[in-house]
């Protein structure tokens, strides 16, 4: 007998401000579904979540719950009425017996249960919803960016969570290291329909781009047909158009047609202009020492930021990635050390808790208040880099309408106030960029284009963020925060120092100075295992079939230490890069050729038996 589906969704429509959000919807989510939501910002994902979760009423459709599946919702804004403490509000949906779940969560995702709730920051209360929704376990989960506000660690413990959890998932995210890792099909919601495929994430970005060819080739085929059967209307003689009636009907049908075909939103017309050049370094840190509340943050932290590099700064939420940037900058003394700032810099800030940003001023108001970017007695225009911009034009380039001009900032949604931010951002002139977590909210696209825009600014960039897939395209250098003061400093973004961390686990204070050495072979035991067939002992065999899989990795390491020294300017440039480069290439090929060595000795014992 077939498993009846947990939710249906059959023949939806939804319309909010006469505009549809979507139409003629229907979808079946099946247990143990693990799906990823996708679309831009505005397009309507949290609307159908909130449909899906029975917290929204459709304008025509059904929506049927199978008889005993639970749903949960993870509030993105959660309210928390009545409630004295953030643990108070995890365990509100849950027999008393059943509390310790949410401490269980909550050691997780790294929040205090205790904290009172008129004390809580937005991140704190998202993680508390999050909890929540985690210690319920409901059969169908419905999370609306759940790893917005969460660290890396606490990002890693809840896909462990979702990878063991029975229960089904449908995950709004824009975390593509995270939908990858765990979604094996794809909602898409584009201009108000949804389309579902059964593959993950992995596949969607493929998926899309074909579905948008296809979509191109007929639009262009469709305008080339009117095109010629519009030259036919025009050119054709009286007698033989009264003869065709017909026909140009078809023309009209043709053309309302081709009007009613909805646009695809572009991209954000963002642009970076990187200014006068910096100086060659631009900040030079050392000896750094700096305590806040008992807890140190940084002990003798040295770093020189060059002309062009991208540094992220990467680490648990608390253990003062924030300081030790405005450190870096001079808004905050330290306790010893001494900072140094290179010639000409100018400085536009992204900062986290989007504070420059007046809720209850508009969007013009926000943009035409700003002293940087007023235009003297033109009340309607910003300067943005340098030439004047109708306020509304300029807000065009960032995807809002005429509309949203003069409604209040506290309308927006998280990725329309971060894309407000960027707007104010890039409006200046800058040669040192500081983005503090900049990925929170951006939908996909948002983030590609903010990637390839990183990727061709002259200027420098200092990073913070939890986004894996992202502090790998962008960073050059990782300063990982391990707490109690203690920092090291990689080349590369997250998968290259997880990959170095391999190799100087255990390394704390500044980056290790001494090139690890290659692992010695281990010792032969008193007692081997019995051998088993082909004259291995169990471990060797499992040894022999691993060791390929390790060459490789360290082959792959070593090609991207030599591209990185192939830079002839890399020592004069950047010397402790280049000889912490030289020393991990070293290290890698000492422990390349003890690789090589292990396996021709295994494989020859094989055969030999």
């Amino acid at each position: 007998m077939a498993t009846p589906p947990l939710l249906q969704l059959t023949d939806l429509s939804l319309t909010f401000g006469g505009n549809p959000v979507f139409t003629d919807l229907s979808l079946v989510v099946q247990p143990g579904d693990r799906v990823a939501l996708v679309g831009r910002n505005g397009s309507g994902k949290s609307t159908l979540m909130r449909v899906m979760g029975g917290l929204v009423e459709p304008d025509t459709g059904e929506v049927v719950t199978s008889p005993g599946t639970s749903v949960g919702y993870m509030e993105q804004e959660p309210g928390m009425e009545g409630c004295a403490t953030l643990g108070d509000y995890a365990a509100s949906g849950l027999d008393p017996s059943e509390a310790w779940r949410v401490e269980a969560v909550a050691e997780g995702l790294k929040f205090d249960p205790e904290r009172p709730v008129e004390h809580a920051s937005g991140g704190e209360r998202r993680r508390a919803a999050l909890a929540k929704l985690m210690a319920e376990a409901p059969d169908l989960m419905l999370l609306d960016e759940p790893t917005n506000h969460l660290d890396i660690e606490a990002v890693q413990w809840l896909e462990r969570e979702l990878r063991q959890t029975r229960a089904a998932f449908i995950v709004i995210s824009h975390d593509r290291a995270f939908l990858r890792a765990l979604t094996r099909a794809t909602l898409w919601i584009d201009r108000g329909q949804v389309r579902r495929q059964e593959r993950g994430f992995e596949a969607f970005e493929d998926w899309r781009d074909k579905l948008w060819d296809e979509e191109d080739q007929q639009r262009h085929k469709m305008d080339r047909r009117i095109k010629a059967e519009g030259r036919w209307a025009v050119e054709g003689i009286s007698a033989r158009r009264k003869r065709n009636q017909g026909r140009l009907r078809a023309l009209q049908d043709l053309r309302a047609e081709r009007a009613a075909m909805i646009r695809r939103q572009g991209a954000a017309a963002m642009a970076l202009d990187e200014g006068p050049k910096s100086g060659k370094k631009v900040i030079v840190a050392e000896g750094l020492a700096k305590t806040y509340e008992g807890k140190p943050i940084v002990s003798g932290f040295d770093l020189t930021v060059q002309r062009g590099d991208r540094v992220a700064f990467v680490g648990p939420n608390g253990v003062g990635k924030t300081t030790l940037i405005k450190m870096l900058l001079g808004e905050v003394e330290p306790d010893a050390g001494s900072v140094r700032h290179g010639t000409n810099l100018q400085i536009a800030v992204f900062d986290q808790a989007r504070a420059k940003l007046d809720p209850e001023a508009s969007l013009w108001e926000n943009l035409t208040g700003d002293a940087e970017m007023r235009v003297s007695g033109q009340a309607d225009q910003v300067m943005v880099r340098g030439t004047p911009r109708h306020v509304v034009g300029y807000l065009k380039d960032f995807l809002f309408d005429e509309a949203q001009a003069r409604a209040p900032v506290r309308s927006l949604s998280g990725g329309e106030r971060a894309r407000l931010l960027l707007a104010r951002i890039m409006a200046r002139e800058s040669n040192l960029l500081v983005l503090d977590e900049p990925t929170n909210d951006l939908d996909i696209e948002t983030l590609d284009l903010l990637q390839d825009l990183l990727g061709d600014y002259d200027g420098t960039v200092l990073l913070v963020s939890h986004d894996r897939d992202f502090l790998d395209r962008v960073a050059t250098t990782s300063v990982a925060m391990e707490g109690n003061g203690r920092t090291t400093i990689y080349a590369g973004g997250w998968t290259d120092m997880q990959a170095q961390r391999g190799e100087a686990s255990g390394s704390t204070g500044k980056a290790a100075k001494e090139p690890a050495k290659p692992a010695a072979k281990p010792a032969a035991k008193p007692a081997p295992a019995k051998p088993a067939k082909g004259g291995l002992s169990f471990t060797e065999r499992h040894r022999l079939e691993e060791l390929p899989g390790v060459i490789d990795r360290i082959g792959a390491e070593i090609s991207k230490l030599e591209a990185l020294l192939a830079d002839p300017e890399l020592f004069s440039r950047e010397p402790v890069k280049f000889r912490k480069a030289t020393e991990a290439l070293e290290e890698r090929q000492a422990r390349l050729s003890a690789a090589e060595e292990e396996w021709l000795e295994l494989e020859e014992k094989a055969e030999a038996s």
